[in-house]
């Protein structure tokens, strides 16, 4: 059954406040996500955004324990709690690993792809807002062809991003899945699907960023929708290599149509340099990925 706001648990793991940016969508995600573990989770992150959410030793607005780990390693930081629960003969909790754009695209995937090699038991979350958001905004290999950030100030990122789910994907891994920040209860039920899955499970989350992105802090979730309507984020899961369009996305593949991606590019500042060759070479980028997933959905239903 589908999860709904009536039967969403109740149940809060993140306390009143913490120090993340007005209209961070990491907070909304990282609540749903503790929510589906039901606070049985052992969580392992490295420096980034989420580690200002956890706060500084010893206060914390997380009700879980949670293992800081050095950037490149949260991959590896997983296997070992893994294996230190197995000696403990501990089934009780699950290792969920969360990790930014930053440490998985780029100085984490080293860790995370032997992990995944060796097919360790565990959880990883990429919440992606597409840069290093945490260090003031520079490049991530997530950041998007002509997005303006703080290593490429003026002509924007000349480079498209890294698919990192389809990197996932080709480990032969159980269960790979996307999610949005602005569809939480979707992020929730896949977290949850994840928890009766063995083996290593990966979920790559959109999280738009307003700061970094430059839009206004009260437009997060209309961005990540926009994100999904456009088809600049796609909804869906691998199962055992079956692939499916999950909610919004298959709605949009059931309307028939994308609404173009320049919807979604407009309404952020980060894109305010992009030349209109750039611009068509994002809307043939993501017309062709589109394509792509519709060549491989089985059911829209």
């Amino acid at each position: 059954m589908k999860t709904n706001a009536v039967n969403l648990t109740g149940t809060e793991y993140i306390l009143p406040g913490n120090r993340l940016c007005p209209g961070c969508s990491v907070s909304l995600a990282y609540r749903h996500i503790l929510k589906a573990m039901e606070g049985q989770a052992i969580v392992t992150v490295p420096a980034s955004c989420l580690t200002v959410l956890h706060g500084m030793y010893p206060v914390t607005s997380v009700t879980v324990p949670c293992v800081n780990t050095p950037f490149a390693s949260t991959g590896a930081s997983a296997t070992g709690l893994v294996a230190g629960l197995k000696a403990l003969g501990r089934k009780d909790l699950t290792v969920l690993a969360i990790a930014g754009d930053g440490g998985t695209h780029d100085i984490g995937i080293q860790a995370l792809s032997g992990a995944a090699e060796r097919q360790g038991d565990f959880i990883y979350i990429c919440y992606d807002n597409e840069g290093y958001m945490n260090t003031g905004n520079q490049r991530s290999g997530s950041t998007p062809l002509g997005a303006i950030s703080g290593t490429t100030p003026i002509l924007g990122k000349q480079q498209n991003q890294k698919d990192m789910a389809a990197i996932m994907e080709a480990h032969g891994i159980p269960y790979v899945a996307t999610a949005n920040a602005s569809y939480p209860l979707d992020l929730y039920d896949k977290v949850r699907k994840a928890r009766t899955i063995e083996g290593t499970r990966f979920i790559h989350v959109f999280t738009p960023c307003p700061p970094g992105w430059r839009f206004p802090y009260s437009d997060t979730i209309r961005i990540g929708e926009l994100a999904v309507q456009t088809g600049w984020d796609v909804l869906y899961e691998v199962e055992n290599g079956v692939f499916r369009l999950s909610l919004a996305s298959a709605a949009v593949a059931r309307k028939g149509s994308l609404r173009p991606v320049r919807d979604f590019l407009m309404e952020q500042g980060r894109f305010k340099n992009l030349t209109e060759e750039q611009v068509q070479q994002l809307q043939d980028r993501v017309n062709a990925r589109w394509q792509r997933y519709l060549n491989r959905a089985t059911d829209l239903s």
